[in-house]
């Protein structure tokens, strides 16, 4: 089964939360419906939502509120990436114009904040003061680690401990969040909600590690990002960080003073050196094992196609190139 394969197998959920999208987002206020169309409708892998529907049928789910579900998610993801590109001053986001930089800074912010709350109107519908804990929770991970990586950020001592802990929240936990309400929704055991979390978690934190080296291994019309974007941003990403760990003191020093910078200046001898001290292999096979755990938290689901697509997203994960 392919990525592909796994969309068309859920093409009938993913058209229904297409619809909930665009009918959730209308909004009597022009410039909100521009900006959030904008955003929405530029493309993405919609990994998010395809995760909440996959998890929702292999957990048995036969209802058609799921897509409500997955609808809030991208929502929220939505309005993470309106902020924090206004954050990280962000020029291109899947091939095109950020919105920041079409509409200005307080547009983006101020629709980013309407997505948000419209993602709670829809969570309320959903009638589960389970479901509203849980994102409450998320939403409230999500916000702290956008704080963290700001404190991260030109800071070349960051951790690898202190890394992972902010691409959790930021990252990884809106990927549990929606896999725990997939498997809520359709009203399974308590183990087998935990065992969702942990895919979502597991495959959250592959997605990002891959995120990570794609940054300096791919190609700007692939990405749809400029290469070398967390850099400029002063990123210290976990290729970095391994780089500085194991690199030359050449290597050392012009790591460290491209992240105290935020410098792209000499991102071809910094890739190089990432390379060389083997930054984007090591963290490639951390996103292979977070993959691998990912898959081994399904066990507990009973064979079915849709179990299938939850091990073929994970392996998408790591193996995509955009």
């Amino acid at each position: 089964m392919s990525f592909e394969s796994v969309k068309a197998l859920v093409e009938d959920d993913l058209r229904q939360v297409d619809a909930v999208i665009r009918n959730r987002l209308a909004s009597d206020v022009v410039l909100v419906n521009q900006i959030a169309e904008y955003i929405v409708g530029s493309g993405g892998k919609r990994l998010r939502p395809l995760l909440v529907v996959a998890v929702a049928r292999a957990c048995g789910y036969r209802g058609s509120r799921h897509c409500e579900a997955a609808a809030i998610i991208e929502f929220i993801h939505t309005a993470t990436l309106l902020h924090d590109d206004v954050v990280d001053g962000s020029k291109l986001r899947r091939g095109r114009d950020t919105a920041n930089e079409v509409w200005g800074n307080e547009a983006s912010v101020l629709v980013g904040d309407y997505v948000y709350s419209r993602s709670f109107e829809m969570m309320v519908s959903l009638e589960s003061m389970r479901i509203m804990a849980v994102m409450a929770s998320a939403t409230n991970k999500i916000a702290e680690g956008e704080v963290l990586q700001l404190l991260n950020a030109n800071d070349p001592d960051t951790t690898e401990e202190r890394y992972f802990e902010v691409i959790y929240r930021k990252t990884a936990k809106l990927f549990e969040a929606g896999a725990q309400i997939a498997a809520l929704l359709a009203g399974a055991s308590s183990e087998v909600e935990s065992a969702m979390a942990a895919y979502g978690r597991h495959l959250g934190t592959a997605f990002q590690l891959v995120d990570d080296v794609l940054d300096y291994q791919s190609s700007s019309a692939e990405l749809g990002k400029n290469l070398g974007d967390d850099l400029a941003e002063g990123k210290p990403t976990l290729p970095l960080i391994y780089a500085l760990r194991t690199g030359t003191d050449d290597q050392r020093a012009l790591i460290r003073r491209s992240i105290e910078r935020g410098s792209v200046d000499q991102l071809t001898e910094i890739t190089a050196a990432i390379e060389s001290t083997g930054g984007l292999a090591y963290t490639a096979r951390l996103a292979r094992r977070e993959a691998a755990l990912a898959i081994d938290a399904i066990a507990i689901l009973p064979d079915s196609a849709y179990k299938q697509a939850l091990r073929e997203l994970a392996d998408f994960a790591v193996e995509r190139t955009y």
